[in-house]
């Protein structure tokens, strides 16, 4: 968690090598399953992303290829990940529409994203996500371009789902009362670095860096308004 500008996004987008040209990572080690991701080369990397680590982005609108329909770009994830055929890649993908509770998903499959709205392009991302049957899901602030009852839709889908596949959860947020919600550990991100790390409960009773008790103090502010 943390104010907007703080790194959040970009370390974890740091994470499957997915920085802009304009950034770098110059030191340190990012390590999954006793293997440094920094250390690996691109196909490598390939065959880590969307299979052992799933990723929701910010925006599933710029995050998916106009051109290609919800369907066969679920599929593509289903058929590279878990080799399947493209006929039992279609079943899977109708199931997984149906999962993330896109309402007639045979119909839906066949849409291309300008044509479904933003929470339901946002359950295709998710969809597309879990796809391979990863072992860790990131969040990157996915439901901050979405209306409020929409986004209450698409926490309790991320909740049952991280329940459900048995993933951990990592979840970027500015929210706190998304945090309170959703975290069992939070890290608290302030230009680019990690100033508190606590559990939950804790950081919200007794926080220990003066950046989290300001940021705690501007929401209480905020929830009185």
């Amino acid at each position: 968690m943390g104010e907007s500008g703080a790194g959040k996004s970009l370390t974890a987008l740091a994470i499957l090598g997915l920085l802009p040209e304009t950034a770098s990572i110059t030191n340190g080690e990012i390590i999954w399953r006793n293997l440094n991701l920094l250390s690996q080369s691109e196909p490598s990397l390939r065959k880590i992303r969307g299979k052992e680590i799933g990723m929701i982005f910010q925006e599933p609108s710029a995050s998916m290829n106009p051109t290609f329909s919800v369907g066969s770009q679920l599929c593509e994830v289903i058929q590279l990940h878990r080799g399947k055929s493209k006929k039992e890649a279609k079943e899977i993908a109708l199931a997984l529409m149906d999962r993330v509770r896109i309402q007639n998903p045979v119909q839906r499959y066949k849409s291309y994203p300008h044509e479904l709205s933003g929470g339901m392009l946002q359950r295709v991302m998710i969809a597309i996500a879990i796809a391979g049957q990863p072992k860790l899901l990131i969040a990157d602030e996915a439901t901050t371009a979405l209306d409020t009852s929409v986004q209450r839709q698409v926490l309790e889908l991320i909740a049952d789902i991280q329940e459900e596949y048995v993933m951990s959860l990592l979840f970027v947020t500015h929210n706190l009362g998304l945090v309170a919600e959703m975290a069992d550990r939070v890290l608290v991100m302030k230009e680019g670095e990690i100033v508190e790390m606590a559990s939950v409960h804790n950081l919200f009773n007794t926080p220990k860096h003066p950046y989290t008790s300001e940021l705690l103090k501007a929401s209480s502010g905020l929830n009185n308004l």
